[in-house]
């Protein structure tokens, strides 16, 4: 990473991290959520990419590239698309990003199946998760793993 999106990326986190720490109510964490319904994650809505700024697209990218949880494919498509033109920030932002993160989540769930400890039902789930859409691979990943029996 050249040392001038370093300081862009510092300086993205450090203005958001007020905002996320103060998002939400203090007991939230406390909370256990009752959907097992896991909405396809975007960083930003779809619908409000072409109305944004460039400065805002970049800062919406910068701010995937400083989560802890960003995999290898995210991480390489979104900078690409920082390195590209401000069309290919809003590709990422709208499409690219999703279908990056189902590129991590196959591979997480492939690293499921290597490991031949694990019971019957969860094999048979994986298996039928890494065929999916990158809506089931992130459910899988999210929830569905740790419902299997067994």
């Amino acid at each position: 990473m050249r040392p001038t999106r370093r300081a862009a990326l510092f300086l993205a986190a450090t203005a958001v991290t007020p905002a996320l720490l103060l998002a939400a109510p203090a007991h939230a964490a406390d909370t256990a959520s009752t959907s097992t319904v896991v909405a396809a994650y975007s960083p930003v809505d779809p619908t409000t990419v072409d109305t944004m700024s460039d400065d805002d697209l970049r800062i919406a990218v910068l701010r995937i590239l400083a989560d802890p949880d960003s995999g290898k494919a995210v991480t390489r498509e979104a900078n690409e698309a920082l390195d590209g033109t401000v069309d290919d920030l809003r590709t990422f932002l709208k499409t690219g990003y999703r279908l990056a993160q189902a590129e991590d989540d196959r591979v997480a769930v492939f690293r499921i199946l290597a490991d031949p400890t694990i019971s019957a039902a969860l094999r048979t789930a994986a298996e039928q998760a890494v065929d999916g859409t990158p809506e089931e691979l992130r459910y899988f990943i999210e929830v569905g793993q740790y419902e299997v029996d067994g």
